[in-house]
């Protein structure tokens, strides 16, 4: 049996320690210690599937953790960073905060359904869906180094549209993939 504490967990573990700290800096505005923190924890996430890899580490818990930890770092910051009244310049807009939770909702929603229904699946994630959740991770970095700055930017407006035209594509690429799959069941 494989230990549970590995590096590479504790690293994923670290992410989510890291996100009420993110949260309180940026309602405290403090947004230069607030996206370093944020950097930190995306870090984390580039390591730890590193250091699983070669210290021949994977667990069945890490492969659980990653994702949930993704999905919450990326949830929470949306959520953060579309609140009003606490001294943003630029905010992720709500339609658009919406719009990435429901996404990542229905996909997990679906998950579970086609595995209730049709035994357990692999899904693995699409190669738009990890250039979606990597421009949603710089238009957060974005948003929150203009924030920093202390003005307002066209080059948020830029990321936050992409964002949206991922999402949607993303969206119905993922759709796709779930037809096909329940099709060849």
């Amino acid at each position: 049996m494989s230990p549970i504490f590995t590096w590479a967990n504790q690293l994923t573990l670290l992410r989510m320690l890291l996100i009420p700290a993110f949260v309180l800096l940026v309602v405290y505005g403090e947004f230069g210690w607030a996206l370093v923190v944020f950097m930190i924890a995306g870090l984390t996430d580039a390591f730890d599937g590193v250091v699983a890899r070669l210290t021949k580490q994977k667990t069945a818990l890490g492969e659980w953790l990653d994702p949930a930890a993704d999905k919450l770092l990326l949830v929470t910051t949306f959520i953060v960073l579309t609140l009003p009244d606490i001294g943003l310049v630029n905010r992720i807009p709500i339609w658009l905060t919406v719009l990435v939770i429901s996404r990542d909702v229905g996909i997990v929603l679906t998950v579970a359904i086609v595995s209730l229904a049709a035994g357990p699946r692999t899904f693995r994630p699409s190669l738009l869906g990890k250039a979606a959740t990597a421009l949603f991770i710089v238009t957060c970095v974005v948003v929150m180094f203009f924030n920093y700055l202390g003005r307002p930017s066209p080059v948020v407006d830029v990321f936050i549209w992409a964002s949206l035209v991922i999402t949607l594509a993303s969206g119905i690429d993922y759709i796709f993939r779930v037809a096909k799959i329940i099709n060849q069941h």
